[in-house]
């Protein structure tokens, strides 16, 4: 899981994943897309981290915290005058993770956190894509005030500086937690402390990174840079750009 750190982390480049127990390969070398230039974010290899291809996002998730470790998409203008779907209201545990690995609704339930999307449904081209990003493998346990509030505004801003840019946007999410960070339901679902999200825009080849904290009063506040989101997560999410 990502963790809070002042100190170099390894840069390791991301592993091969299992394959899931439906017998369907879960691996990023099916959906590179997502990434700038191919490469995933160098994040160290774990027992029991998989990674899912989606058809508009990709996601690495972990057993430990049964959340996203992060969520990856690439983004244009072209995708985004095409996010107009109806918005989908099933959430759904993702079959593609064994039991033991996942949330299940039930976790979620009564426990006083919102199901926070990480790829937001709002981005979602198709109804097919729209569907899948309720799967419970792309959400987070989140204050229900800041996801409808500061979040909410975040995304809508990345949309509109996605409508503007020349080219594709590549954009990460995901939960940072900290020593004693609380579980919710029978699963162990891990609350996370912080949100952050990556805008690397590869035309004019910047990067900036919304970070927020997972409480009620929480406002948007000005980026960090790429380097600070570096520093304070331990992880290189754009091992292909020189940055």
């Amino acid at each position: 899981m990502l963790a809070v750190a002042s100190t170099a982390h390894a840069r390791i480049p991301i592993f091969e994943a299992l394959d899931s127990a439906s017998g369907h390969p879960t691996s990023f070398a099916q959906c590179p897309q997502f990434f700038a230039q191919g490469k995933p974010p160098a994040v160290s290899p774990r027992p029991q981290l998989r990674e899912l291809c989606y058809e508009a996002f990709a996601i690495l998730h972990s057993e430990e915290t049964k959340t996203p470790v992060f969520v990856a998409q690439r983004l244009n203008r072209e995708s985004i005058e095409d996010a107009d779907e109806k918005r989908a209201t099933r959430f759904f545990a993702d079959a593609r993770l064994p039991r033991r690995e996942r949330a299940e609704l039930e976790d979620y339930k009564r426990s006083g956190y919102s199901r926070g999307h990480m790829a937001p449904a709002g981005d979602m081209p198709t109804p097919t894509a729209m569907a899948q990003s309720f799967s419970l493998a792309n959400m987070v346990p989140q204050n229900a005030q800041h996801n409808g509030g500061a979040w909410a505004k975040i995304e809508q801003d990345t949309r509109h500086y996605v409508r503007r840019a020349k080219g594709d946007v590549y954009v990460i999410t995901g939960p940072v937690f900290t020593e004693g960070s609380p579980r919710i339901g029978n699963n162990g679902v891990m609350v996370l402390t912080y949100l952050f999200k990556l805008v690397y825009d590869q035309h004019t080849n910047r990067a900036w990174a919304h970070w927020q904290q997972n409480q009620e009063g929480e406002r948007v506040g000005r980026p960090i840079s790429y380097e600070e989101l570096v520093k304070r997560t331990g992880v290189e999410f754009l091992p292909g750009v020189g940055m």
